[in-house]
């Protein structure tokens, strides 16, 4: 008979997947200084006791960093990485008036690499412990033969809840409500396949430093939410603004009606210099165009939507007829 084969040789390390679990507990923990698992003794589930809700209704979303995670991987932002997986969750979730509360991962790599894996879960726990959203779990799956080496599968969960009377009913929009948008860190984790286009034709113009600066992660916007709460300020709607830029993302919170957005200079000089190469109207599809989240609300309340986070500016106003215009502040 010939050799008897072991799960390592064979390209997957068990103990050393053990070990690293051991390893980010610090990092984990940091996330359950706000809440706490229910139980978590023993379990291969997470729980999460709402008895603090009188009437929950349980919000989820998951998402992913999409092709922008190669060039995260190419620079070593590993940590970047982990921060978009989670913002672009959260972000969504906080959209309905929710409270982000459990997040799990799901990394897919060829040959485990801790250094690399410890780097993203830092990241996603330095957003998570920002937000009050506890690590719940994951799953860290070794695939040789699969998955490419210097590739990551990556993929995001969230599950969060609000009190029905809280949840935000986007059906209440009517003609003359206010669009405030805030403003973005940079592409977020969209329109990244046309930026590595580009990056591929024009490299050259650009240095690693403006790169790096492009690579900035997804700006959570639990700030901006949370500013309304406190403050008592009403929202009709929000709108996270990811692909398919303010048309889309706006499009379908309106019912038929629309709105003439003017939206501030993009002040970003890496960002500019990459848009030079796009389609002047194709962009506006593809990016944020510096608006990374927008809050639809009754005429009285835009002053204090404004000021709710960084860059809240009145974009325009609800109008009859639908479709979505955008221009540029001269």
């Amino acid at each position: 008979m010939g050799s008897k084969v072991t799960y390592q040789e064979a390209g997957v390390d068990t103990r050393a997947a053990a070990a690293l679990v051991n390893e980010i507990k610090a990092d984990v923990s940091r996330t359950q200084k706000q809440r706490k698992l229910h139980n978590s003794f023993g379990l291969f589930a997470a729980a999460f006791d709402l008895a603090d809700y009188k009437n929950p209704v349980i919000v989820t979303g998951c998402d992913g960093v999409g092709t922008k995670l190669e060039l995260l991987l190419e620079h070593g932002m590993e940590a970047e990485a982990g921060k978009d997986l989670v913002a672009m969750s959260v972000n969504d979730i906080i959209t309905t008036g929710g409270d982000p509360l459990m997040f799990l991962d799901y990394i897919g790599i060829e040959k485990l690499h801790p250094e690399r894996i410890k780097r993203l879960i830092s990241g996603m726990c330095d957003y998570l412990e920002d937000c009050g959203c506890i690590l719940a779990g994951g799953e860290t799956a070794e695939m040789p033969g699969l998955v490419p080496p210097d590739v990551v599968e990556l993929s995001g969960f969230c599950i969060g809840a609000v009190e029905r009377e809280d949840l935000i009913q986007p059906e209440t929009i009517q003609e003359g409500d206010v669009l405030v948008g805030y403003a973005s860190d940079g592409f977020h984790a969209n329109g990244w396949s046309l930026c590595r286009r580009i990056l591929a034709e024009h490299g050259s113009e650009f240095n690693e430093e403006e790169i790096k600066a492009m690579l900035a992660p997804t700006r959570l916007y639990h700030d901006v939410t949370n500013a309304f709460k406190t403050g008592g300020t009403k929202a009709k709607a929000f709108a996270h603004i990811t692909g398919g830029g303010l048309p889309e993302n706006l499009e379908r919170l309106l019912r038929g009606m629309g709105a003439d957005l003017t939206i501030p200079y993009w002040d970003n000089e890496p960002v500019q210099k990459l848009l030079a190469h796009s389609d002047p109207e194709d962009r506006f599809n593809a990016f944020n165009m510096g608006i990374g989240w927008v809050a639809i609300v009754a005429p009285d309340n835009a002053e204090a939507a404004c000021a709710a986070g960084p860059g809240g500016v009145v974009l325009g106003e609800i109008r009859s007829g639908d479709g979505i215009t955008v221009t540029v502040q001269s």
